[in-house]
């Protein structure tokens, strides 16, 4: 349902007050959805024409049970498209759906501008109709079963991408001198005449034919690791021509969501806010005050021993903002060790406003944490790491040094808090068999989970595959040939 007259007014009045702020976005077209709407946009991943699967059957399950018992509630959803969509639930108070407004404006602003979705589809609504109608003809071919089954592998290891892989350039092959020819067993001949005479033709074409063989046998693939595991599979899996599409689809829409799984906390903080500023400088009505205050500050509530990247991200920006207008950086700063001195410093530049776009435009996650999660901020927002502790049977707090913090931050954010994984060698032992390289950071692979998910990788690479890491500090290769699995100690294979 498109909106009715009264909220497309407070829509004109909140885009109004977001450009006059310095936000810039795509146009947004909002729509009206009932619960059961929303929630079922929600499921398809904010794509109501993708394709059919249980899974999101069961997101859709998961998100109306939440909601009927009172669990969750989505407020909104915003689409990373030109034009950028985004739904409103009917049920919202208008207070609400002016917040909403205002925070969709500032994600959209996020979207268009941050250069981590630079190269995203703009055009993803479309595309996925597309790749609906792709699946759907494939299930016509190949059978509903058969397609669900591929889909689920599929899914299953949609997180081993390379993130950072639209930001290199493009894969050319290795520059070098052109291969002399092969001419192995070649005889001298003092007289050119006699070359064809000592060394048959035929004989060192034969010759050179099969030393030729022997080196492409001989020769590593991939020539580097490669941690788009999909791209590898696509590329070099014995798999039939649907299936290799079906892969592109997934490894396509997996791309489309890495930057928003890579800036989780600075979008959904810098949402926060603009949501705040607008609603409380200039969209606000007296009579709303409360049910605003209410509702935002259920928003960025901290629940205990859980990150709530709208509360991180917000403060963050906050502080950015006020350092920046306060001279509280550089040399001088730093070397201060006068902490009244350093809570008063105000050397009036103004440039917090300037500072926040700019950050909006360059970071994400890892290095909005790495360079402004400071000592601080983490004392003044109490912050600390937490783990369980076995002779208590509870979770305890671990430490609240800030280096303590800000490592776990960081490790929870590279890499989604997924484990980095590579493609090493698709003719391991020189018999087809893969083998994948587990680049090891403190923390060993959840057994279930690797034994599964090699199992899935096995039935598209039709051979044994194979993953080196480290368990209980012993380095070990885990395994799964096709019919079961093993595990192994060895030494890191050359």
């Amino acid at each position: 349902m498109m909106l009715p007259s009264h909220l497309n007014s407070m829509r004109a009045q909140v885009e109004a007050i977001a450009r006059a702020a310095g936000l810039d976005f795509y146009e947004t077209i909002f729509e009206v959805l009932s619960f059961q709407e929303i929630n079922m946009v929600a499921a398809y991943g904010g794509f109501p024409s993708r394709y059919p699967h249980w899974r999101f059957g069961m997101e859709y399950e998961e998100l109306s049970k939440g909601y009927a018992y009172g669990l969750q509630r989505i407020y909104e959803m915003v689409i990373n498209n030109d034009p950028c969509y985004a739904y409103l639930l009917d049920s919202n108070a208008d207070v609400d759906q002016k917040l909403v407004m205002a925070h969709v404006y500032a994600h959209c602003d996020f979207f268009k501008n941050n250069r981590f979705f630079e190269k995203t589809n703009r055009h993803m609504m479309d595309e996925m109709a597309n790749h609906a109608t792709r699946i759907r003809r494939y299930v016509d071919k190949a059978g509903y079963e058969e397609v669900e089954r591929f889909v689920d592998v599929c899914l299953s290891i949609e997180d081993l991408v390379d993130p950072y892989q639209p930001e290199r350039p493009p894969r050319l092959p290795l520059a070098g001198k052109e291969e002399e020819p092969v001419r192995p067993g070649e005889m001298p001949a003092r007289k050119e005449y006699m070359r064809p005479y000592i060394n048959p033709p035929e004989e060192l074409e034969r010759l050179g034919e099969e030393l030729k063989k022997k080196r492409e046998a001989a020769v590593k693939f991939p020539l580097r690791p490669e941690r788009d595991l999909l791209l590898f599979l696509m590329e070099h899996a014995p798999i039939e021509e649907w299936r290799r599409d079906v892969l592109s689809i997934v490894r396509e829409e997996s791309y489309y969501y890495a930057p928003q799984r890579q800036t989780k906390i600075m979008n959904e903080g810098w949402a926060s806010f603009w949501h705040s500023r607008i609603m409380t400088t200039k969209a606000l009505k007296d009579s709303e005050v409360i049910d605003y205050a209410d509702h935002h500050s259920g928003t960025v509530a901290m629940a205990g021993g859980r990150l709530n990247p709208y509360k991180i991200g917000l403060e963050l920006f906050r502080d950015i903002e006020q350092r920046w207008n306060r001279g509280q950086f550089g040399k001088d700063y730093e070397e201060c060790d006068d902490l009244a001195a350093r809570r008063t410093w105000d050397l009036k530049l103004g440039a917090g406003m300037r500072k926040i776009f700019e950050v909006r435009a360059l970071y994400n996650d890892v290095n909005f944490i790495d360079e402004f999660l400071t000592e601080d901020f983490c004392r003044a927002h109490k912050l600390f790491t937490f783990g369980y502790d076995e002779d208590s049977n509870n979770w305890v707090i671990k430490s609240r040094q800030f280096d303590d913090i800000k490592r776990q931050l960081l490790f929870n954010l590279t890499n989604f808090g997924n484990p980095i994984v590579a493609a090493e060698d698709g003719n391991f032992r020189n018999r087809g068999e893969l083998l994948l390289m587990h680049r090891y950071e403190g923390m060993d692979l959840r057994l279930d989970w690797a034994r599964d998910t090699l199992q899935n990788i096995n039935s598209v690479w039709k051979r044994p595959v194979h993953i080196f890491t480290m368990l209980n500090g012993r380095n070990t290769l885990l395994s799964f040939d096709g019919t079961g699995h093993s595990d192994k100690e060895m030494e890191k294979p050359a």
